[in-house]
Order: structure tokens, then C-alpha cells, then sequence
């Protein structure tokens, strides 16, 4: 009982090839839409990551200046306080290595700054006037590290 059979010819369905088509099509502009959406994500991640570093740089200044001006005024307590973030920030900031905001450079010469942290820290728990010009000294040394 061998029956000759031919092969049946399978029709291909027309509208199943153009969804595939359409949704080949449609993958693509989607693709092609995507690239410079995730370029400008990308740049705009950088850019927000270098404004944090320099706010966080900001901030430190801004409380070093504080805790002059607060000390001159006879204000201690809050100069202490912001002498102290000033100090704990940047010994953090030093400490994060090569994600820090300051360069090697810096960072060297930033170091010297915490040898008088206790110093200041004791004269204005203490509430001698001696500590505004420490801090006002030490304030300029830090801008002269940062601008040069």
C-alpha cells in the first residue's frame, strides 16, 4: 500500500507576514528612538553628579565661613557646630578616594588642615576668642587649597 503523495504546498498567510513586518518596523523606530534618549540621560547623569561635588564643596566653605563669622561674633555653639560638619565632611570626602571631589593634589594638601581640629574644637567649646582668628587662618588656607 505505497501511496505516492506529493507534498501539500503551504500557503504563507499574507496578513501574518505583515504584522511581522509592522512589528519589525515598529521595533526599529523604537530602537531608533531610544539611542538618543539614553545618550541624553546619560549627560544629563554627569552633569548632576558633577553639580552634587560642587555643592558639596560649596556646603564645606559655607560652614568653615560660618564658624568664623558665628566665632567673631561670640556665637561659639553654632560655630563649633559648623565647624565640626565642616571637619567630618571633609575627612569623608577625603576618605571616598577616587570618587572625591577634590583632586590628589588637593587632598594633600587638605590633610595639614585637621592637625589643629581638636585645637579649634576645644577653644570654642571653651568660648575663647582666640578660636576666630584660628578659624578665620584656617579658612583662608582652605580657599587658598581650593582656588589654586
Amino acid at each position: 500500500m505505497s501511496e505516492d503523495r506529493e507534498p501539500e504546498i503551504v500557503k504563507s498567510n499574507p496578513l501574518g507576514r505583515r504584522f511581522l513586518i509592522y512589528g519589525g518596523v515598529l521595533l526599529a523606530v523604537f530602537l531608533l528612538g531610544l539611542i538618543p534618549m539614553w545618550l541624553k540621560a546619560r549627560e544629563c547623569s554627569r552633569s548632576l553628579a558633577e553639580s552634587e561635588h560642587q555643592l558639596l564643596l560649596v556646603r564645606m566653605q559655607s560652614n568653615l565661613a560660618s564658624a568664623a563669622v558665628d566665632a567673631r561674633r561670640g556665637d561659639y555653639e553654632p560655630a563649633r557646630q559648623a565647624a565640626s560638619q565642616f571637619f567630618t565632611s571633609l575627612n569623608g570626602e577625603i576618605d571616598k578616594g577616587d570618587t572625591s571631589a577634590f583632586t590628589q593634589a588637593q587632598k594633600e594638601s587638605l590633610r595639614p588642615l585637621f592637625a589643629g581640629r581638636d585645637e579649634i574644637i576645644t577653644l570654642l567649646a571653651r568660648s575663647d576668642p582666640a578660636s576666630a582668628d584660628r578659624l578665620s587662618d584656617l579658612y583662608v588656607s582652605y580657599r587658598k587649597i581650593m582656588n589654586g
